[in-house]
């Protein structure tokens, strides 16, 4: 049982194995993919303020200087990112503000919102109003909490990073590995296509990475949730002493994560992290979220790549490249999928109806400028969908 999994009572099946399996691949034992995906986004930061104080973590400030972008400050950025042909309104914060983040609370009550979730979904409703699709990463949810912001996000997501107890989530509010777990599931639960991942480099072991996935593959294979497991490299900064991974480690984990993980979920890499071209053939096939127009907060000192570098990744891996929604097409219902009879449709394990819910369908549906251009990259149509050579 993983730390923190009880008191979640969270189960996760990990056959020792199948570890056993997955430290013996390398890139050799992977097939390389024949396309690459990615999706243009407008990064919002929507508060710096985190209860958490992860030792290589950059993103969060400390209490008296953390920061809350107003709701006039969210409309400007998704308009500019609406402008520039954007898709994805990536809305991220740290785990929900404490009690020492007096003011970030204050102002959230003078604006009239109960706490952070409350205002996330306010900022969610703008960038759906201004022509972009959520994909929320606000830290640990409860499965209360994630069917609360379900109907006004495309998809959603939360790092895994580790099922290990490492040093880096050490202090007196270190979160655990069921936590994460738990918010995994919890995605699952009320059927939210789900971006996860694992953080390479923190102190975790070979066996924690090869434990991690199939921790990862277990609730997917549960649920049917989860579109994408990210692959992400450690990198330095001024709070981390961590070494970033060599590229050969980082060959060896992603070979791992797609010899771990099923076919139909995409294995992403972060483009400004890590050297994406010399890792296409391990089994990356998507690239995440770049955007053309902010920065990224969470990894200020390491700028995202021109788009036309990303064309340059793909033509150096010698694969097509394809712009994509923040939700995966096997999530879209069959009348906005590109070809309804193409790849594997997602598993309706839901109860209640269709994976995207309708005012995200509704949104991509539109008649206006906005619902054309989501149906347009959906059919593959973008301008920066570039075929094979």
């Amino acid at each position: 049982m993983f730390p923190g999994a009880d008191e979640y009572g969270v189960e996760v099946d990990v056959d020792a194995d199948e570890v056993d399996r997955l430290l013996s691949v390398g890139p050799d034992d992977v097939e390389k993919p024949t396309s690459v995906s990615f999706s243009r986004n407008v990064f919002l930061p929507l508060t710096t303020a985190c209860r958490y104080t992860c030792t290589y973590c950059t993103y969060y400030d400390v209490p008296g200087q953390a920061t809350l972008m107003s709701l006039d400050e969210v409309r400007d950025v998704v308009r500019m990112g609406a402008d520039a042909g954007c898709t994805e309104a990536l809305f991220t914060f740290g785990d929900e503000p404490d009690d020492r983040y007096t003011e970030i609370h204050r102002q959230l009550d003078e604006w009239g919102y109960d706490d952070i979730l409350d205002y996330l979904a306010a900022a969610c409703e703008v960038a759906l109003d201004e022509g972009l699709l959520p994909h929320s990463n606000p830290g640990d949810l409860t499965r209360e909490q994630m069917a609360d912001l379900a109907p006004l996000n495309a998809s959603m997501g939360v790092m895994l990073e580790t099922t290990a107890d490492v040093d880096a989530h050490a202090g007196n509010r270190r979160k655990t590995p069921g936590q994460r777990l738990n918010t995994i599931r919890a995605a699952g639960e009320v059927g939210m296509p789900f971006t996860t991942g694992i953080l390479v480099g923190i102190g975790e072991s070979w066996r924690d990475r090869a434990e991690s996935l199939l921790a990862i593959r277990d609730l997917h294979e549960r649920y049917g949730h989860v579109q994408e497991v990210i692959v992400q490299n450690v990198v330095p900064n001024e709070r981390s002493d961590f070494e970033r991974p060599s590229i050969e480690t980082m060959r060896r984990v992603v070979a791992m994560a797609r010899a771990a993980l099923p076919e139909e979920v995409s294995v992403q890499v972060p483009p400004n992290l890590s050297e994406a071209a010399s890792l296409v053939d391990c089994g990356v096939d998507d690239l995440g979220g770049v955007s053309p127009v902010t920065d990224d907060y969470v990894n200020p000192d390491y700028a995202w790549p021109a788009l036309q570098e990303l064309v340059d990744i793909a033509d150096e891996a010698g694969v097509s490249l394809h712009e994509r929604l923040p939700v995966y097409e096997r999530f879209l219902p069959s009348d906005l999928r590109y070809d309804a009879d193409s790849g594997r449709v997602a598993d309706d394990r839901r109860a209640d109806g269709d994976w995207v819910r309708d005012r995200i369908a509704d949104r991509i549906r539109a008649g206006d400028i906005h619902g054309q251009r989501f149906r347009d990259v959906a059919r593959g149509d973008s301008p920066l969908t570039v075929p094979e050579n």
